[in-house]
């Protein structure tokens, strides 16, 4: 990781969705630069907020229960701050597809909402927004760079690329810096372990320590591009310290593909007398999106110099290890 320490020293930092893994890991990070740090998340039962993933920093920040569709909260704790981290969101794709009225509200209207008042209370900001691999959709060739085309195969990847819109035109309208990084495959610590709707990395890891096999469908030859949490959380904060990143849209994963097999055996390596079961693909196997997809994130590495540094290997063991330490906090 880049060596930042005390960069944000005097900083306000406010952390949308700041329960949550990638959300907590950035806040870990920031107070650990210096930031006073804020924190709005709505604690919504399905999603990954848990108040667990602060504790270490409870004292010493600002944490405010609220949901960043009610915009008199939204305008209270914009105001002021210098880095703000656009992170909350509804993370399922597959209900986003069941339920696209409440994904339009929370990924669509929140969005809006906390660039309107980042616009008006918070102009100088740094804005940053976790967007998604999915609004690639289908892939057509690997590696992917931000120029492959869209082929969204579910509402949540068409609303994380209205996201980035949004974040486009309040800079381009307003001068609001903004940024928006395209997350391929993250897993680590502090994610939620009760369904496995998103994270499968984190879901099978639960599988395994409850003794259960591990389901891989087919061959398990399709690669993922897997990035463990603390790289997120400093590549994030490498970018809102990099000013002329604002107006741009990054690909942000490791840069190497793993197959799913190969991620399933390295949780069964970490986590002793796993069962790995290959099976058919079920006829009725509902939404299943096609395609190896690695990202190509050179264009982030030129802007930054940020380069990932935690190997699948080492992440998966780590973050076992973190379950093995807090699993009454997670299951």
């Amino acid at each position: 990781m880049v060596n930042r320490s005390g960069r944000l020293s005097g900083k306000r930092v406010l952390v949308t969705g700041g329960a949550g893994m990638l959300g907590s890991a950035i806040a870990h990070l920031a107070h650990r630069e210096g930031a006073t740090v804020t924190i709005l998340d709505a604690l919504l039962p399905l999603y990954g907020g848990n108040l667990f993933n602060l504790s270490n920093i409870w004292d010493e920040i600002t944490f405010v229960q609220g949901d960043i569709r009610d915009r008199v909260i939204v305008d209270r704790v914009v105001t002021g701050q210098d880095f703000i981290f656009n992170l909350a969101a509804q993370v399922s794709y597959v209900d986003s597809n069941s339920d696209p009225q409440l994904d339009i509200d929370i990924n669509c209207r929140g969005i809006v909402n906390v660039l309107d008042a980042c616009r008006q209370f918070a102009p100088r900001a740094r804005v940053l927004f976790s967007s998604s691999r999915f609004v690639y959709g289908r892939i057509e060739s690997n590696p992917v760079n931000e120029n492959h085309p869209f082929n969204c195969l579910s509402i949540y990847g068409i609303h994380k690329l209205v996201g980035e819109k949004y974040h486009r035109f309040f800079f381009e309208a307003y001068g609001l810096p903004t940024t928006s990084l395209r997350i391929s495959n993250p897993y680590g610590p502090r994610q939620q372990m009760k369904h496995g709707k998103y994270g499968i990395t984190n879901w099978f890891i639960r599988q395994a320590m409850d003794g259960n096999p591990l389901t891989v469908f087919g061959e398990g030859v399709q690669k993922r591009d897997y990035i463990y949490v603390d790289d997120l959380a400093d590549a994030f904060l490498v970018v809102a310290l990099t000013p002329q990143t604002a107006g741009e849209t990054y690909n942000l994963g490791s840069g190497q593909g793993s197959s799913f097999l190969e991620m399933t055996h390295t949780i069964a390596a970490n986590v002793k007398g796993t069962e790995v079961r290959q099976v058919e693909w079920p006829k009725d196997r509902y939404f299943v999106e096609t395609g190896d997809y690695v990202a190509d994130i050179g264009k982030l590495q030129t802007a930054t110099g940020w380069q990932p540094s935690v190997s699948l290997q080492d992440g998966i063991a780590r973050t076992v290890e973190y379950y093995r330490l807090h699993q009454e906090h997670y299951w």
